[in-house]
C-alpha cells in the first residue's frame, strides 16, 4: 500500500519537513473500511513534522495529527483568499478590551468597571489599570485603590487613559498630576486588502509558539530578570488564537540565526490583533514587514476574522507611515498616567 512506502516514493507528496510553518493541503489515510482505505484532506498551517507525526492546523484551529506513513499526498497552497467584508463595528472601549485580551496580563483584578493588571513590570499595557467604565466608588478613592494595589506589587501605579473612552473627570485629574506618557494610536483596517499586499509569502513561517529564533529578534525583555523574562513569555503566548510569523535569515547569512523579520497576531472573533511586527536592521526597506502582515492577515481571515487592529506609539513615525500605506486608519488614542504620591 502506498502509505507504507518511503516518503520519497510517493510522487503526490510534494511537501517535506522544510515546509513546516507554511499553508499546505495534505491527504491522509484516516481509517480502513472493509480493508479499503478512507482518505481525508486537511488544509491549514503545517505546524510540526517529526518522527512521530505531522500536525496541520485548519481554519477551525483544531489540530489534525497523523503518522507520516499515512500521508499519501501533500502540497503547499496559496494564502487564504480573504473576501472583502466591512470592518467590524467596535468603539474605543471595545477595541481597548480586545487589546487587553490579546496581550493578557498575568494578574488581573476588577475595580468596578476598571481592570487592574500586573505582569512583573513587562510592558505598560500589562502593568496598568485599564480605566474604562465606572470604578464603583468616588474617583479619589478609586485612584487610592489603584495606588495601593500597585504598591503592594512593587510596581509604579500607571493608569491607561483612553480618548475618547475614559471619563473626562479622570483625564483632567490625571493631567493635573503629571505629564501624559507614551501617547499611542489605535489603528484599524479591513483584512482582505492586507492579504493582497506584498509578495514573497513563501519565505514566511507560522508557528503557535515564539521559538528561540523569533525571540532573538524580539528584544523587549532581553537582559531582564528571570521573573520578567518568564512574564514576557507568558504574555506573548496569551490570547485566544495566537500566531507567530518568522522570516528566517537567508542561507549563509552572516547574521546567523537572527530572523529577517517577525510578527505576532492574535485572532479574537472578528478581529485580528497585530503586534511585534519587526524587521532586522540588515533587512529593512525590503518589504518584509508588509509580507509578514499579509501572511498573518490571511491566517486570521481563514479563521473568520475580517478586521485588523494594532497599536503604535505616536512618535514612531516610521511605523505610522508603514501602517498608512497598508490602509490602517486611527480609531482613537490612549496614553498612560503615573499616579503621584498622596
Amino acid at each position: 500500500m502506498i502509505a507504507e512506502a518511503p516518503l520519497g516514493h510517493r510522487p503526490e507528496v510534494r511537501i517535506d519537513r522544510s515546509d513546516v510553518g507554511r499553508r499546505v493541503s495534505a491527504r491522509r489515510i484516516s481509517e480502513l473500511v472493509d480493508g479499503r482505505p478512507v482518505f481525508r484532506d486537511v488544509i491549514g498551517v503545517l505546524t510540526s513534522w517529526d518522527d512521530h507525526a505531522l500536525t496541520v492546523v485548519p481554519r477551525n484551529c483544531e489540530p489534525v495529527s497523523f503518522a507520516e506513513k499515512l500521508l499519501v499526498a501533500g502540497k503547499t497552497v496559496p494564502l487564504f483568499p480573504a473576501r472583502r467584508a466591512p470592518l467590524p463595528a467596535a468603539g474605543p472601549a471595545e477595541l481597548q478590551r480586545l487589546a487587553a485580551r490579546c496581550w493578557p496580563a498575568l494578574e488581573q483584578e476588577p475595580l468596578g468597571g476598571w481592570t487592574l493588571r500586573a505582569s512583573a513590570g513587562y510592558t505598560r499595557r500589562a502593568n496598568s489599570a485599564q480605566a474604562l467604565g465606572d470604578p464603583g466608588r468616588p474617583l479619589p478613592e478609586a485612584l487610592a485603590a489603584v495606588r495601593d494595589w500597585y504598591a503592594a506589587r512593587g510596581l509604579p501605579a500607571l493608569v491607561e487613559v483612553t480618548v475618547p473612552g475614559s471619563s473626562e473627570d479622570l483625564t483632567a485629574e490625571l493631567d493635573r498630576q503629571g505629564p501624559r506618557l507614551a501617547a499611542t494610536l489605535v489603528r484599524t483596517a479591513s483584512l482582505a486588502p492586507l492579504v493582497r499586499l506584498g509578495g514573497g509569502y513563501e519565505r514566511v513561517r507560522l508557528s503557535r509558539t515564539a521559538g528561540p529564533a523569533w525571540q532573538s529578534l524580539y528584544q523587549r525583555a532581553a537582559g531582564a530578570s528571570p521573573e520578567v523574562e518568564q512574564a514576557a513569555r507568558r504574555v506573548l503566548h496569551g490570547g485566544p488564537s495566537i500566531w507567530f510569523a518568522t522570516v528566517p535569515a537567508p542561507a549563509g547569512s552572516p547574521e546567523g540565526s537572527t530572523p529577517a523579520a517577525i510578527g505576532r497576531c492574535v485572532v479574537d472573533g472578528p478581529w485580528a490583533f497585530f503586534s511585534a511586527i519587526e524587521t532586522a536592521p540588515y533587512a529593512r526597506r525590503t518589504g518584509l514587514a508588509t509580507t509578514v502582515t499579509a501572511v498573518l492577515a490571511a491566517r486570521a481571515a481563514e479563521e473568520g476574522a475580517t478586521g485588523g487592529c494594532l497599536q503604535v506609539e505616536a512618535e514612531n513615525t516610521a511605523a505610522t507611515a508603514l501602517y498608512d500605506r497598508l490602509g490602517f486608519t486611527t480609531s482613537h488614542t490612549y496614553h498612560y498616567a503615573r499616579l503621584s504620591q498622596p
